[in-house]
């Protein structure tokens, strides 16, 4: 929602008046100086919509602050024009409203475009978030990262490696949803305070690793005759898409790693198909590409990849990781109820790599349980047992 400063106004101020942690109104408005403001500059308040209403009859804007439970000085900040003493009936005003509600709605086939329409709006309600592209996948579909917060903690979270596990994307950005609703409303979530996770960690998030893959199984091959019968082929000629876990080049991105290719590789398949090619190389693949080269700008201190199935948080890879790891997964399992293992017997994994080279923990969380793709039935069961794992990734 955007308000426009007048004489005397101040960042503070709008704080007290929309009731907004003052660092999240500061992160919204990162082009201006905030101790310098102009007359007539636009503000975003995060947090808030406006809606229109039409004058009545007897209507003073005090009575129609008050039936809001808006302070006076909300109105006339969004309204920058309005003289209050001048008001004619049928003139339409803005009325700003308080988001109280998900604009994310996880619970549908929740394919690319859903999820870009959902990042739109979120960043829209929400401008202290940052999202950039962080590459393309192979069919040249923009691979979206999303920060939020300014600690010095640096945590991140991907969903979707997998096709067939799209589910994990609403599932991530519904808490991301909750997240930003329980920042700006000033809410605990399974009472906990959020705004301090705001300020001690930047969390990154990849909701959709591979898009591709993701709209294969949700809607078919794409309309190209040649690359259609090419991926039918390595289905084993089916049309039937549910258990295809690779990217559209039939390489499976979570096999794509250099942390011990080439003992995966001997074991997996050999060519192109729905599940385990790893490829002809380590990252020959832009998603995996991608994901790499975010990790080794980002230098995160810890990372949680999102699957599906089995109920299980994978913690270990060749004992290569920190001590901490096993004190993370433990209560990673007590606020979910997962099984902690500690080596899955795989290798080439993001997560596998990511303790490999930097001895950092990294835990590949299996949501669920079931055959891969998990229906919608299971969506708010799986949110709430992944839910605590979510907070505590932030707050541990």
């Amino acid at each position: 929602m955007d308000i426009f400063v007048r004489p005397g106004d101040s960042l503070w101020q709008f704080s007290e008046v929309f009731k907004i942690p003052l660092q999240l109104i500061v992160d919204s408005n990162l082009h201006i100086n905030p101790q310098i403001l102009q007359v007539g500059q636009r503000i975003q308040i995060p947090g808030f919509v406006t809606i229109n209403y039409q004058i009545q009859q007897g209507n003073t804007l005090w009575q129609i602050a008050q039936s809001r439970n808006l302070p006076l000085q909300a109105i006339l900040l969004v309204n920058p024009n309005l003289n209050p003493n001048r008001m004619q009936i049928g003139q339409t005003i803005q009325i700003p409203q308080r988001i109280t509600w998900r604009l994310v709605n996880g619970k549908q086939d929740y394919d690319y475009n859903i999820m870009i329409s959902d990042l739109k709006k979120l960043q829209a309600a929400y401008p202290f978030i940052q999202s950039s592209s962080i590459g393309y996948s192979v069919l040249a579909k923009e691979i979206p990262e999303v920060l939020i917060g300014n600690g010095s903690k640096r945590v991140h979270y991907n969903g979707s490696f997998h096709a067939n596990e799209w589910i994990t994307t609403p599932i991530i950005l519904t808490f991301l949803n909750d997240y930003l609703l329980s920042l700006t409303n000033q809410t605990t979530i399974r009472g906990l305070s959020t705004l301090p996770l705001y300020q001690q960690t930047s969390l990154s998030i990849v909701p959709m690793v591979n898009p591709d893959g993701v709209n294969l199984v949700l809607h078919g091959p794409p309309d190209d005759e040649t690359l259609r019968n090419k991926i039918i082929a390595w289905n084993n000629g089916s049309s039937d898409f549910s258990g295809w876990k690779a990217n559209i080049n039939g390489v499976d991105l979570n096999d794509q790693f250099p942390a011990m290719w080439e003992l995966e590789s001997a074991r997996n398949p050999k060519t192109p198909g729905p599940r385990d090619y790893g490829g002809k190389s380590p990252l020959s693949e832009p998603e995996s590409i991608a994901m790499a080269d975010l990790t080794k700008k980002r230098n995160f201190a810890r990372v949680l990849a999102f699957h599906t199935q089995g109920r299980v948080i994978y913690w270990g890879f060749e004992n290569l990781e920190p001590p901490e790891s096993e004190v993370l997964v433990n209560e990673f399992s007590r606020v979910s109820g997962y099984e902690p293992v500690q080596s899955a017997g795989s290798y080439a994994g993001y997560k596998d790599w990511f303790i490999q080279d930097w001895r950092r923990p990294g835990f590949t969380v299996e949501l669920g349980s079931g055959t891969n793709p998990l229906p919608l039935s299971q969506f708010d069961e799986i949110y709430q047992e992944v839910l605590g794992i979510f907070l505590a990734g932030l707050y541990l």
